[in-house]
């Protein structure tokens, strides 16, 4: 049995929220976020609060079930909050800087990297070795931080790279005479 697809989804303050058929629409602050439910999970909404259940016992259904509850989670937190992720630059001459509405970074390449934005997502640059991407939606958030930090990787042996702020590099040793 799923433990987190029993609890209810309770509506934070300030988001209203609807279920029609199996979406679920939920307007805020920030914006609006529609997901599309599973067939196999059966959503209701019942005085200010949202419960999903599987619609029969089977493994499919009773898998889909927690994750449903969680996306629905996802899309009032982010209606209300919005998401955010911190990437960390290390290395010399290695920067970021905005040109516009994309993201310049100098990574050492022969060549400036230039990423074009998505349409809902913030990117801001506080200092040169440090980049804020946010937005309301959770997964294009991750998507883009991935996506920035895919240019180049932290290595091994010096540190240097695009990583998350809260990410732990695990070091090896240099070669020795």
């Amino acid at each position: 049995m799923s433990r987190i697809g029993k609890k209810p989804v309770s509506l934070p303050q300030g988001v209203t929220a609807s279920v029609n058929g199996q979406t679920v629409t939920a307007k805020g602050p920030k914006g609006e976020l529609k997901f599309v439910v599973n067939d196999e999970v059966l959503v209701k909404m019942e005085n200010n609060e949202i419960s999903v259940e599987p619609r029969d016992q089977t493994k499919n259904a009773r898998s889909k079930w927690g994750m449903s509850r969680t996306q629905i989670v996802n899309i009032l937190q982010g209606v209300k909050d919005g998401f955010e992720k911190k990437l960390e630059i290390t290395g010399v001459g290695y920067r970021a800087a905005l040109q516009g509405k994309n993201l310049q970074l100098a990574l050492g390449f022969s060549h400036d990297v230039v990423y074009q934005t998505p349409q809902g997502i913030t990117i801001a640059v506080p200092k040169p070795t440090e980049i804020t991407v946010s937005g309301i939606d959770k997964q294009q958030v991750g998507q883009v931080a991935a996506e920035i930090r895919e240019y180049r990787g932290p290595e091994p042996y010096k540190g240097k790279g695009v990583r998350y702020a809260d990410e732990r590099i695990v070091r090896k040793e240099g070669k020795k005479k």
